[in-house]
């Protein structure tokens, strides 16, 4: 379907160079319609060599891949990548380097354990009241560190989906009751076109027990001209929806972006970011504080900060669960509580998510709790009747 008439994006500096530099031929209008920027992937190692001047690591990793998680990159998204610093935070991201092909201890092409809780194709029943629906294997762009490696991307990955296999995960929700918040994810169901997605969240909406429905998505980070007008207004008759938007990097809020997060919300669409800790990209509370803030000022409650999962052939991006831990407790305190993200691991083999906090608790002095605030001063709280802290006073006086 062709843009809106008249409906106008802005294009950012470095878009606007990048275009001018490697897509010539692409008008003002193909660069912002979505469709043209999903047709005009940067998906071979010759397309690449183009744009970039690969690493000899990069150069071997991509000319051996096969299978699912193929590398897939929007031109938009790709002018905002170095094209000669492999180092380069997004670039990183992205492009295939041979560690990729390393499995180490503990990792697994499932770590998760999604398979176990799946109950129908692309439906996952973890939790009491609510599942995960994968709408789709397709990806704008291809993260290295994607959990769902093993079944996004092009044939040879694990998983097909098909609006059939919609209808029979809408079965199960409609037969289980207990239900009522589904969460869309994929692939990326914004890639979605615009008649099918209000489809399934027309009938979605027609389950009376679903009363709550989120949308996964990395789409308006990497593919910000894909929140067009006409999107945003099927959104709307589907409220309340819910979306979790993806971001790894300051550099990614481009006035692109900002657009689109902010037709997002101007839509009344609650909007939350969900943050990889990534080892050598984000891992310095510098980088996540800006990050943070300006996804506050756009909008965006920062919402989840995950430890990298375990997936096989992630070991150069996960760093120590310290450094997490670290990074909260250079936010709390220093910043507005809005911008703290709720670091967690979701934990292999199906056991859901698990929050991690800096231990603020120094121990107890008898009805006296003795808590370290954001400075590492230590406070007194009256808590007559409490036990926790105890232990660490024992601890200590053993």
């Amino acid at each position: 379907m062709p843009r809106q008439r008249g409906e106008r994006f802005p294009s950012g500096p470095d878009s606007r160079t990048f275009r001018r530099r490697f897509f010539p031929e692409a008008s003002t209008e193909e660069w912002n319609d979505w469709r043209w920027q999903l047709r005009s992937r940067i998906r071979s190692l010759a397309q690449l060599e183009k744009i970039f001047q690969l690493s000899a690591d990069e150069h071997a990793a991509i000319a051996r891949h096969k299978g699912s998680l193929p590398v897939g990159i929007t031109p938009y998204y790709a002018s905002l990548m170095s094209r000669d610093d492999a180092e380069e935070p997004l670039r990183r991201t992205h492009i295939p380097v041979g560690q990729e092909y390393l499995r180490t201890a503990g990792e697994a092409d499932d770590p998760l354990g999604e398979d176990h809780d799946t109950k129908t194709p692309g439906l996952v029943h973890r939790y009491p009241d609510r599942v995960l629906f994968l709408t789709t294997g397709f990806c704008s762009t291809y993260c290295r560190y994607c959990t769902r490696s093993r079944m996004v991307g092009e044939a040879g990955g694990e998983y097909q989906f098909s609006t059939r296999q919609w209808e029979q995960a809408l079965t199960y929700i409609e037969a289980h009751p207990e239900i009522r918040d589904v969460l869309l994810s994929g692939g990326d169901p914004l890639t979605i076109a615009d008649e099918k997605l209000d489809y399934l969240l027309g009938r979605l909406r027609q389950i009376r027990h679903v009363e709550f429905i989120r949308l996964g998505t990395k789409v308006p980070t990497v593919l910000p001209m894909r929140v067009t007008k006409s999107l945003t207004r099927m959104l709307r008759k589907h409220h309340p929806v819910w979306m979790s938007i993806h971001v790894t990097h300051p550099k990614e809020l481009t006035p692109e972006v900002t657009e689109a997060y902010a037709r997002l919300a101007d839509a009344g669409i609650p909007l939350g970011s969900q943050t990889v800790l990534l080892k050598g990209i984000n891992d310095s509370v510098d980088i996540m504080k800006a990050m943070m803030h300006g996804l506050l000022m756009r909008r965006v409650k920062p919402y989840y900060l995950y430890q990298c999962d375990p997936i096989t052939g992630s070991s150069h991006f996960r760093t120590p669960v310290e450094k997490g831990i670290e990074i909260i407790e250079g936010l709390r305190g220093h910043t507005t509580g809005y911008a703290v993200p709720q670091y967690v691991i979701d934990a292999p083999n199906g056991g859901g998510k698990i929050p991690l906090l800096p231990d603020y608790i120094v121990g107890r002095d008898g009805d006296d709790l003795l808590l370290r605030n954001f400075e590492g001063g230590v406070y007194r709280y009256p808590d007559p009747g409490g036990s926790i802290g105890a232990d660490k006073m024992k601890k200590r006086a053993c």
